[in-house]
């Protein structure tokens, strides 16, 4: 699996979200940022995530490590860094 089809898949599960994939192969870190996520608790977001990526994961993706934000809340985070 790539970074590309990695983002592929969680933006079709999720249309507005915004992603940022690194990793190759079956480790990767994604940062996913979406309305969606607005009023739901960390496991809720995640899985959201998880479940755009099925079967796919413990099989193609061995690792994950998943930050999820809020539209704010991302603003916010990339103000700080």
């Amino acid at each position: 699996m790539t970074s590309s089809e990695l983002e592929a898949l969680i933006k079709a599960g999720i249309p507005d979200a915004e992603v940022m994939i690194k990793g190759e192969g079956d480790h990767f870190e994604a940062d996913v940022v979406s309305t969606q996520f607005e009023g739901c608790s960390l496991v809720a977001r995640h899985q959201l995530v998880y479940g755009t990526l099925g079967e796919r994961m413990g099989a193609e993706i061995h690792a994950l490590a998943l930050h999820t934000y809020t539209p704010d809340e991302w603003a916010k985070n990339t103000r700080i860094q």
